[in-house]
């Protein structure tokens, strides 16, 4: 989304849980980003995104505060319950709140 440009500046690599990372270094603290934006006016598609978009830019500034290169485990943690996919993210819409909460792992990856 043309949102995105220069919010992810790439020093941070993000993973789901199953995809493939290069070798893991050192693993440090989990941490979750609970992520929401108003629903009004937006398609469930644009509020999902912005949503996940909020919760990446949240985890790469605390990888950086951790000397983190990667956020890897990355899974759905809605209501405190995880949900793995290799290739999505779980986002709940509503008619005034759009979420996205995921739980992932700090590590140092080779470069």
């Amino acid at each position: 989304m043309p949102e995105a440009q220069g919010k992810l500046d790439g020093t941070v690599k993000f993973f789901l849980a199953g995809q493939k990372t290069p070798k893991v270094l050192q693993r440090l603290e989990s941490d979750v980003s609970n992520q929401k934006t108003n629903g009004v006016g937006k398609s469930d598609e644009f509020g999902c995104k912005w949503a996940a978009l909020s919760a990446l830019i949240q985890f790469q500034e605390s990888a950086k505060a951790r000397g983190a290169n990667a956020v890897v485990d990355l899974v759905s943690y809605y209501k405190k319950k995880e949900s793995r996919n290799d290739a999505t993210m779980e986002c709940h819409a509503g008619s005034f709140v759009i979420g996205v909460a995921l739980k992932g792992d700090y590590a140092k990856l080779r470069d």
